[in-house]
């Protein structure tokens, strides 16, 4: 299949490059570090984590930090997808190879999302760790790394489409990290307002289905509402690269 050639070429892209490993080491060393505390201050006698348990306080909480890293990276590897194509004027030649565009943006969409989930599959290596010395929820840890799946893959897409509206890829990653963040907390605009609008901004906001996801608690709801918003945006990216095509 064309994608999967093109997703291969994108991963190799990204790792011949400095900035993929500059994500992967800055994600690991904060995730390490950050796991780290939650672990020694599970240990302590204070209480802080009671309750909660070793997979409700360590294991979600460096979960969901994993999370805000890579909110913070995604559009830093997103950025040159398409804008730098149409900086280098190499998009015409793209745009006319011969593949369809769904190929095109499934390929670079897969590339993209196959490298974050191996930044995701070594953070997860640390919580599997406990299993030496411990017992851990598995249901939970397995419905948090879901979540992040689905999450990361979300980032991905609206990423790509970001970079079909400009040729600079600065741009491209401001206008990235802004709509991340914006769906990353919309909820906050929902609290003094009805309950219709609060029920509304909740639904649209990524975190609240992620900590669902990473409380244990699997939804349909959740994962139809990352469905949908990865649907949207890479068809939106392919309706943007059509317009291109059809008017140069």
């Amino acid at each position: 299949m064309m994608a999967l050639r093109i997703a291969q070429h994108e991963l190799r892209r990204l790792f011949h490059g400095p900035l993929a490993w500059l994500v992967l080491a800055s994600v690991q060393f904060f995730a390490a570090l950050f796991f780290f505390v939650m672990l020694s201050r599970f240990l302590e006698p204070s209480g802080w984590a009671a309750g909660r348990g070793l997979s409700g306080s360590v294991v979600s909480g460096t979960l969901q930090l994993t999370a805000t890293l890579l909110l913070l990276m995604a559009p830093f590897l997103t950025m040159r997808l398409f804008s730098e194509e149409q900086r280098m004027g190499t998009l015409p030649l793209l745009l006319s190879a011969p593949i369809t565009l769904t190929e095109l943006v499934l390929g670079k969409f897969l590339g993209i999302v196959v490298f974050l989930c191996a930044a995701l599959a070594l953070v997860a290596l640390m919580p599997l760790s406990l299993l030496l010395g411990t017992n851990l929820d598995l249901g939970q840890f397995a419905a948090g790394i879901l979540g992040l799946v689905l999450l990361l893959s979300a980032f991905a897409a609206i990423g790509l489409f970001i970079s079909t509206l400009t040729s600079q890829p600065a741009v491209a990653a401001a206008g990235s990290f802004a709509t991340l963040f914006m769906l990353w907390i919309i909820h906050i605009a929902g609290q003094g307002s009805s309950d219709r609008a609060a029920a509304v901004f909740t639904y649209l906001s990524m975190l609240r289905h992620y900590e669902n996801l990473l409380d244990g608690y699997f939804r349909s709801v959740d994962v139809i509402y990352y469905l949908l918003l990865i649907v949207m945006f890479l068809a939106l990216g392919i309706w943007r690269l059509d317009a291109m095509r059809s008017n140069p």
